[in-house]
C-alpha cells in the first residue's frame, strides 16, 4: 500500500519503544487527519448558520452536536501528534495550505442542499480516515485506535445526514453528484 500521507513533520522525542521514524510518520498521517477535522468543523459551523427552510431547526441543532464532536476528536488528534514529540499545527494558513479541497461552496441555502453538500464532504472526511486507518495499521496501532474511534462517530453523523436525503426505497438524492453544488440541486429537486 502506497503512502496515503505527504505531510512531513519534526519530532522532538519519541515514544517509548517506538522508532522515531514510525513516529514522524504517524504525527503527519495524524496531522493530515487534524486539517480534515478542523475543516469539518469550520464547514459544519458555516451551515450551521447559513441552512435556511424546513426542518430548519432540527438541523441547525443536529449541527451544532455535530460541531462540538468533531472538535473533540480535532483536540484528541492533536494531543496524540503532541504525544509522539511533534507540534499539531492548527492556524489558519496552515490549514488552507495543507489541504488537498476546495472551500466548502454553499452559503445561504436550504436544509435539503446544505445536506446534499454535507453528504459529499463527510464521504470525502470518511475515506481519508479510512485510508489513514489502514495506513496505521501498519505501523501503529494505538494511533490507528484513536482513528478508528472518530471513524464510527464521523459515520454515524454522516447517516444523520443521509436520513434526510434518503428515499423509502433507500436511494440517495445525491447518488453520482460530483460537486456539492450539485449534491444540492440534486437533494433540492428530490424533496421540493
Amino acid at each position: 500500500m502506497a503512502p496515503v500521507h505527504t505531510t512531513k513533520i519534526e519530532t522532538r522525542f519519541a515514544i517509548p519503544g517506538m522508532d522515531a521514524d514510525v513516529g514522524r510518520r504517524t504525527a503527519g498521517i495524524l496531522q493530515e487527519r487534524l486539517v480534515a477535522l478542523l475543516d469539518l468543523t469550520l464547514t459544519l459551523k458555516h451551515v450551521h448558520w447559513n441552512v435556511v427552510g424546513p426542518a430548519f431547526i432540527g438541523v441547525h441543532k443536529m449541527l451544532d452536536e455535530q460541531v462540538d464532536a468533531v472538535r473533540l476528536m480535532s483536540d484528541e488528534s492533536a494531543e496524540r501528534i503532541a504525544a509522539l514529540g511533534a507540534s499539531p499545527n492548527g492556524l489558519a494558513g496552515s490549514l488552507v495550505a495543507a489541504r488537498s479541497w476546495d472551500d466548502y461552496s454553499l452559503m445561504r441555502a436550504t436544509t435539503l442542499e446544505h445536506l446534499g453538500g454535507l453528504d459529499l464532504v463527510y464521504d470525502g472526511v470518511i475515506q481519508g480516515h479510512r485510508d489513514a486507518m489502514d495506513e496505521l495499521a501498519e505501523i501503529e496501532p494505538v494511533s490507528q485506535d484513536v482513528l478508528i474511534d472518530q471513524l464510527r462517530m464521523l459515520e454515524q453523523f454522516h447517516w444523520f445526514v443521509r436520513a434526510h436525503l434518503e428515499s423509502s426505497d433507500g436511494q440517495l438524492s445525491t447518488a453520482g453528484a460530483n460537486s456539492e453544488r450539485e449534491a444540492a440541486r440534486q437533494a433540492q429537486a428530490a424533496g421540493g
